[in-house]
């Protein structure tokens, strides 16, 4: 009976063939146009004029890409600690005793992922508006008009602005995460730990996160792909303004693409968003396998 259901090898191949296609012709493909772009002078026409290394050379003395590159890093770095952070702490909370309705604070906290990145955007812009923004209304409201600004505008400041509603909008995402990895720890061993004395913090520094460190490894993982492209929110927020101040690498090879008609630097930055991104994903996955195997060592 048994044998009679098993599906062909054909049958196997086929199915496994439908995602491999996809792919390739979702990412490979759009990849392997970009770098063949990269290498020509094209406005977006019929006419390509092929002029070499020349885009990556420009690339290379780009000082506003190179600035973006480090709004991204500074993004990676605040949402690590912010996004992942925070959902730990979370997550840790609601799995307390003392927490009621724990599906209610789940549901609640995953929330914000559900809604687009151009809606969280706009509800950020409102609050941070000068005339009719939550946030100028509150300092009025306790006597300090004079912290007042057009916030969006302070250049100094501009990039926190604009990483708080993305570590607002995630911290459920990783949150959902990190629970499924605590859930699967044994009761047992936390019980323990308490018949031993730990306290929370202990336990969650010495026995939650060890064991779930390929999760959270995980995590970061994901952290730092989502925001080497971050996109959609700093466009409707600034615009990767003022001046450059909030531009990111995504959002200057899409000025440039488009606003400027540059195709093939617009490519070559594409080019250079990947390799960068995987570098700094190599490289962190390096750290934190570095640093767990000299803690256990």
């Amino acid at each position: 009976m048994l044998n009679a259901i098993k599906p062909s090898k054909k049958t196997v191949m086929l199915y496994l063939l439908v995602p491999v296609v996809m792919f390739i012709f979702t990412v490979f493909v759009p990849l392997v146009t970009a770098l063949v772009y990269s290498f020509f002078e094209w406005k977006g026409g019929p006419q390509k004029t092929f002029i070499g290394i020349e885009n990556y050379t420009q690339l290379f003395h780009d000082t506003t890409f190179w600035e973006a590159f480090s709004h991204n890093i500074y993004l990676v770095i605040a949402c690590i600690i912010g996004q992942i952070g925070i959902a730990f702490i979370l997550v840790l909370m609601i799995n307390s005793k003392l927490v009621k309705c724990k599906g209610i604070h789940r549901t609640f906290g995953f929330f914000p992922s559900t809604i687009s990145a151009v809606c969280i955007g706009l509800i950020w812009n409102m609050i941070y508006h000068n005339k009719y923004g939550i946030l100028n209304w509150f300092l009025k409201a306790i006597g300090r008009p004079d912290l007042c600004q057009v916030w969006l505008n302070n250049s100094k400041i501009v990039m926190l602005l604009v990483t708080i509603p993305l570590i607002w909008q995630y911290i459920g995402y990783y949150m959902v995460i990190l629970q499924s990895a605590i859930a699967s720890i044994g009761t047992d061993v936390l019980e323990s730990a308490e018949i031993d004395g730990a306290n929370g913090v202990q336990k969650a520094l010495y026995i939650t996160l060890p064991l779930i460190k390929n999760t959270v490894l995980v995590c970061v993982t994901l952290c730092i792909a989502g925001n080497m492209k971050a996109f959609d929110n700093i466009f409707v927020m600034t615009k990767g303004g003022p001046g450059t101040s909030s531009m990111v690498m995504a959002m200057y090879g899409y000025q440039i693409s488009f606003n400027q008609s540059n195709m093939g630097y617009g490519s070559c930055i594409s080019v250079g968003i990947f390799v960068l991104s995987l570098l700094v994903i190599g490289g962190s996955q390096a750290l934190i396998k570095y640093i767990t195997r000299e803690k256990e060592a």
